[in-house]
């Protein structure tokens, strides 16, 4: 807790963390609306259930993206099972505390999938579970062998924990907190920054992350540090994204595959192209892809 004297120097000025925290419903900027501080339905919604076997629950965040982009690429990898219908969440209207969704996952968070090919059907969240189990139930993007297996679940575990200082720290702060902080940002710039090193670094002799091989950990890793890359939060230039060629050269040849353009607009309700509901390949001819 700040001493009293030095209280002057916080923001707001004078304010002092209290005994106990109560949550003021006002604060949160842009999402006040949906962030609480306890857990559960907040109203009765049944979710949808398509024709297809997997169920996808989502939004197209990076986080919702993981999994559209590998359900489209074990399509285009001839595997017909992993057909899936894309229903859209809208967190900004918190879809995500209806009582359906919340049933799928209790810290309602997207993407949440539905898996009808078992009674009654398995029900999965987190993104990084989901990549897993989907790799392991079709045997793809996954290695076996035993070194290319574990550089991939280090890859897929440091983005998991990596992540919630871009988006949660950087990117909050830098663009969506109500007001500029100065120490917030240089701090969560400074870990972004070397985070993306990290990544310059290691893909200065690798093709993919876990080698020669392209796996879940690409996809769940491409979705975030490529879109600091290329246009998220509007701090291409603020974080000097030149600085990591090897970075750009692996962003380019992963977003330049069809699965991933599919499946990164699926669920998106911003940006020019817009799928905001997938239920067959054939929604995609309308995009120009």
């Amino acid at each position: 807790m700040a001493d009293t004297d030095e209280s002057a120097n916080n923001q707001p000025a004078g304010y002092v963390p209290p005994e106990v925290w109560t949550w003021d419903q006002t604060n949160g900027g842009q999402f006040a609306n949906i962030n609480r501080p306890i857990s559960g339905a907040t109203h009765e919604r049944e979710l949808p259930v398509g024709e297809h076997p997997l169920q996808l629950y989502s939004l197209g965040t990076p986080n919702g993206q993981k999994v559209t982009i590998l359900l489209e690429e074990l399509l285009a990898a001839g595997h017909a099972d992993a057909e899936y219908d894309a229903w859209l969440i809208e967190i900004g209207k918190g879809d995500q505390f209806g009582s359906g969704f919340v049933t799928i996952n209790p810290n309602s968070k997207i993407p949440a999938l539905a898996d009808h090919t078992l009674d009654p059907p398995l029900r999965l969240f987190e993104s990084g579970s989901i990549l897993v189990y989907l790799a392991e139930k079709f045997g793809a993007f996954l290695p076996t062998e035993p070194r290319a297996r574990a550089e991939t679940f280090n890859w897929l575990m440091w983005q998991m924990g990596s992540a919630p200082f871009v988006g949660g720290g950087f990117g909050h702060f830098y663009a969506y907190a109500p007001f500029k902080i100065q120490y917030a940002i240089d701090r969560y710039a400074m870990e972004t920054k070397r985070q993306l090193h990290v990544l310059d670094t290691h893909l200065a002799d690798r093709t993919y992350l876990a080698g020669d091989t392209y796996t879940i950990a690409d996809i769940a890793v491409w979705p975030w540090y490529g879109g600091i890359l290329t246009g998220a939060y509007g701090a291409q230039t603020f974080l000097s994204v030149a600085d990591y060629p090897n970075l750009a050269r692996w962003t380019d040849l992963i977003g330049a595959r069809p699965p991933v353009k599919r499946g990164r607009i699926v669920n998106r309700i911003m940006g020019e192209a817009q799928l905001r509901e997938r239920h067959d390949a054939h929604d995609f001819d309308v995009f120009d892809l």
